[in-house]
């Protein structure tokens, strides 16, 4: 499979799309399977929307290319190693806690070893076949059951 990062069109292209919808923050996540199960993290109780289910995923750094942050975050969230980038899936809009237009760009990742899965800010994760996902968005289930 081939990276969608290897087009060099592809990461300005993401940028100027989201310049010309005023979005000023991303976020980048990754699809990570293990049997056909999708990987989810679940958002703690005193957290920005608590009890979430939600993709590995991270706010890419000022300046920081999306290829960079991808792997950073995945890794940061589950400790889980990104072997290769397989494609990506599409991306979605919301507003932060800070009040920020934030989009989300949604890849589908490999990982070197689906395990140990392990959690940094998150109070727990699952292993979710992709036609019974518990409490996730609309915009991350309508991304993942395509």
């Amino acid at each position: 499979m081939i990276s969608p990062f290897s087009d060099p069109a592809f990461a300005p292209g993401l940028l100027f799309d989201a310049q010309e919808a005023g979005v000023t923050r991303f976020v980048v996540a990754a699809v990570i399977t293990d049997g056909g199960r999708v990987l989810l993290l679940r958002r703690p109780a005193d957290d920005f929307m608590p009890g979430l289910w939600e993709l590995p995923s991270g706010k890419v750094e000022p300046g920081e290319e999306f290829e960079k942050a991808l792997p950073r975050e995945t890794q940061e969230e589950t400790g889980l190693r990104i072997d290769q980038v397989t494609a990506y899936l599409g991306c979605f809009d919301y507003t932060s806690k800070s009040g920020a237009l934030t989009r989300q760009l949604t890849f589908e990742v490999t990982v070197e070893k689906a395990v140990p899965v392990t959690l940094t800010e998150h109070d727990d994760h699952t292993w979710a076949d992709r036609s019974e996902l518990p409490g996730v968005s609309d915009a991350v289930r309508e991304l993942i059951t395509r």
